[in-house]
């Protein structure tokens, strides 16, 4: 135990070590190293992490994931939050940064297409489709490119705000910002999705939605899905970036829990900083262990789960990926298999028209049998473009 520990340990600095050199060559995407003696450093790192690997601290190449690190002092209980309904539909928006200076200045606006309470579902699309905003963003920035354009394919769209929490409540510094939302304890957002799905489902007449999540929302539909009585209520899950398993964010994630693991409460220390949510999906938390201590799915359902190897909120991007449990189907998709041109990261593959086509694929196969491939730049593209 206290070996593993110790290879645990040097695993975690060199990832940190290695974070901070991607960090300083700015590559989301790797590390071009010339000096000998870091290819030196490198080659040991390589040899911890197999080692990491085989003590159950680090995702295999088969796809198993990490085991969960014991969860000291993190999640104190005391945070709360509310949720409501976005409301007046905001512009269609082709790019990240745009859609999220406009959800800050309106923070409550819905999506275009989305939330039009009068519409009904067709018995070609007979599912309504609820769209799940992430951390530190709201229903209109994460879905302004998305929400139009499944509208337009024929689909009852609907959105809200979950996880609203201010700076007193547990939120952390984001919330100061107007529109930050899915920053409350995640069990409160699933409970406040089941009261949402319910609304839809009473105002279309429809037995079940589908649901496209982005991030956080992906985890809180799962949530939904295991113990908030989502079961029976949706047919299809389809996630973008989501943190099914939790994140090391480049590292850092992880070491935090590692720290905690040595009785130094660094993440008790955080979380009124950055929030509960961001702390329940930091990797290794109870949050997870109760999550997927069944499995990642849930029986009847079909799941999409979509990731960027340019990711660096979400990663290991395929920690995303979900493996099936009985009678439930998984497609696992990266993101740039096929269309290497599109760099989206975790907030502009939201903006992918290859994204967009990836969804409606999901939701109809045979309307959508293909799928979109154009150039999407990191952080500052949508659109296809700039």
């Amino acid at each position: 135990m206290i070996a593993t520990r110790q290879r645990g340990r040097r695993v975690l600095a060199c990832a940190a070590m290695i974070a901070g050199l991607a960090l300083a060559q700015g590559s989301g995407a790797g590390v071009t190293i010339a000096d000998p003696a870091v290819e030196g450093t490198v080659e040991s790192t390589a040899r911890a992490l197999a080692d990491a690997i085989d003590a159950g601290l680090l995702p295999a190449a088969d796809g198993r994931q990490p085991k969960a690190i014991v969860d000291t002092g993190s999640g104190s209980g005391w945070a709360k939050s509310t949720s409501s309904a976005a409301v007046g539909e905001g512009p269609e928006m082709t790019a990240a940064l745009a859609a999220f200076a406009y959800g800050l200045t309106n923070p409550d606006a819905a999506p275009a297409g989305a939330n039009r309470w009068d519409c009904k579902p067709t018995a070609e699309h007979p599912n309504p489709v609820v769209l799940l905003h992430g951390t530190w963003l709201n229903a209109y920035d994460t879905f302004a490119y998305m929400s139009p354009r499944l509208a337009r394919a024929g689909y009852c769209v609907f959105a809200f705000n979950f996880g609203r929490s201010g700076l007193m409540e547990g939120g952390g510094l984001g919330a100061v910002l107007p529109g930050r939302f899915g920053v409350g304890p995640m069990e409160e957002s699933s409970r406040q999705l089941s009261e949402f799905v319910e609304q839809v489902r009473s105002a279309t007449g429809a037995d079940k939605v589908d649901i496209v999540g982005h991030s956080q929302g992906g985890t809180v539909a799962n949530r939904y899905l295991k113990f908030d009585g989502g079961e029976g209520k949706v047919g299809k899950l389809i996630t973008f970036g989501a943190t099914h398993h939790g994140t090391s964010l480049m590292g850092i994630a992880t070491l935090g829990r590692a720290i905690n693991n040595l009785g130094v409460n660094i993440l008790g220390f955080y979380e009124p900083i950055v929030g509960l949510s961001n702390i329940q999906q930091a990797v290794g938390s109870s949050f997870y262990a109760a999550l997927n201590a069944a499995g990642d799915t849930v029986p009847g359902v079909t799941y999409t789960s979509v990731g960027s190897r340019y990711d660096e909120i979400s990663n290991p991007y395929d920690w995303t990926f979900l493996k099936a449990g009985p009678d439930a189907t998984v497609d696992n998709i990266t993101l740039q298999a096929g269309c290497e041109q599109d760099i989206s990261d975790h907030l502009t593959m939201m903006y992918s028209p290859r994204s967009t086509s990836i969804a409606l694929r999901a939701l109809d196969p045979a309307a959508q049998p293909e799928l979109a491939c154009a150039f999407n730049p990191w952080l500052i593209g949508g659109g296809s473009g700039l």
